[in-house]
């Protein structure tokens, strides 16, 4: 795929979450030419259903870039358009699989951004499953796109540390920045041709980043604390841990996005609550889970010590 230093580029971008703003943003601002940008129809949300366009939507049109939103990417209306708009670069961040009349389309390929170091944490959901399974490390990656589900050649990659009490969110904040910083290294050097293109490693012991369900996100209080911390954590604060708390008579289910552990032995039952002043303990196996953050049915995302201040915990309670 070479490309003369001095080509103009055309680009296409796709994307949808706020993810991948940033990147179309340091595109613009760095002067590249987007002629066209693709994103998800718009979708009815909050408790009037009304139509909300994506994040991306809402910053193309703003900078007032051509604004595509197909619900087919097959449909021949939807790739005579794209075919027209002559690009010769496509940008994916955060948006879903191409077909090949799609990804193939450009002359000089279609390259994609994960937030993870492919090949590992292939997947839907890269960052939270990086923080539940304990990682120290993660980044993102660029990588021309194949049939496959980020499989591709490898362009670029950069690494960085996950600190051990950070979240999803706050990783994925920033994430959002080292990505975009990618993005436009990675525009560059197929400017410049100094790119390589890689085949993903194989044989290694890879581990996956599927789609997160509500079942994932339930809490086993039956593992070790450390891993039960890193699962809120990996989903916090969204699409939130959870779990079942049993309160004299009544029983609901509880989000937690934030929560602290203290490693000690103990006599008390797995999943026993125990309040004292203002927090709120979980025993676990090796220890106690101190909750910080929570949010019950029909309430607020608030502070333990002010949720306790108008809701009784009974000296019965549980969690499972």
């Amino acid at each position: 795929m070479a490309l003369n230093a001095d080509a103009a580029l055309r680009i296409v971008f796709m994307g949808t979450p706020e993810f991948a703003v940033e990147g179309l943003r340091r595109l613009i601002e760095g002067g590249y030419t987007v002629v066209g940008v693709i994103t998800a129809p718009d979708r009815p949300a909050g408790r009037g259903r009304k139509l909300k366009e994506s994040a991306v939507k809402t910053y193309a049109k703003a900078k007032g870039l051509q604004v595509l939103q197909p619900t087919n990417l097959k449909d021949p209306e939807f790739l005579e358009t794209l075919h027209s708009l002559k690009a010769n670069l496509q940008i994916v961040v955060a948006f879903r699989m191409l077909p090949r009349a799609v990804w193939s389309l450009p002359e000089y390929g279609t390259f994609n951004l994960h937030a993870s170091l492919l090949p590992q944490y292939r997947g839907a959901a890269p960052i939270n499953w990086a923080i539940i399974n304990g990682e120290t490390e993660t980044g993102v990656t660029t990588f021309f796109i194949d049939e496959k589900i980020d499989t591709g050649a490898l362009l670029l990659q950069k690494k960085i540390g996950i600190a051990p009490e950070e979240t999803a969110g706050e990783l994925h904040d920033r994430l959002m920045v080292v990505g975009a910083e990618l993005i436009v290294e990675t525009v560059k050097a197929i400017a410049a041709k100094t790119l390589t293109p890689v085949e993903q490693p194989m044989g290694e012991e890879l581990k996956a980043a599927p789609k997160i369900h509500r079942e994932t996100c339930k809490i086993d209080w039956n593992l070790p604390l450390a891993e039960i911390y890193n699962h809120i954590r990996g989903l916090s604060p969204y699409p939130t841990a959870w779990t079942s708390l049993k309160n004299g008579e009544e029983t609901m289910d509880v989000k937690i996005y934030q929560a602290d552990i203290t490693i000690t032995s103990h006599q008390l039952s797995i999943g026993q609550i125990v309040v004292l002043d203002s927090s709120m303990k979980i025993a676990v196996e090796d220890g106690f889970l101190e909750l910080r953050e929570i949010q019950l049915p029909g309430k607020r995302r608030m502070r333990v010590s002010e949720m306790l201040n108008g809701f009784q915990i009974h000296s019965d309670a549980y969690v499972f």
